[in-house]
């Protein structure tokens, strides 16, 4: 079993930052990818960005430019370091953690939630 502990998220006006951390615990992967995902009201839930071991950064085309996810692999813990809000960025963040060679969604963190608003 692996435990998530997210951490960050709140209140923010537009064109504001936030910056969300989530620390993995328990049964570490040797090779992981972790992940930030999010859900509105109403839509499903979407991938923001996914980052493997020591690897390049996958990002949602409507966060590129503005969110940056990053790493401390000593630490097992990812950040999502969010610039530039906007009110469409308000969501549930969920932290994904899972090993990219299985097929199953891996674990997930219980969710921050984020809102833009002035």
């Amino acid at each position: 079993q692996v435990q998530l502990a997210e951490s960050g998220g709140g209140l923010v006006q537009p064109g504001g930052s936030l910056r969300l951390s989530c620390a993995a615990s328990g049964n570490i992967f040797s090779i992981s990818v972790m992940a930030w995902y999010r859900q509105a009201p109403g839509k499903q839930r979407e991938l923001v960005a996914d980052l493997l071991s020591r690897s390049s950064a996958n990002y949602a085309d409507s966060v590129k430019g503005r969110f940056t996810i990053s790493r401390d692999n000593a630490k097992n813990t990812v950040y999502l370091q969010m610039n530039s809000l906007k009110p469409e960025d308000t969501a549930v963040y969920y932290c994904n953690y899972r090993d990219p060679q299985a097929t199953d969604s891996g674990y997930w963190g219980q969710g921050t939630q984020v809102t833009v608003s002035s």
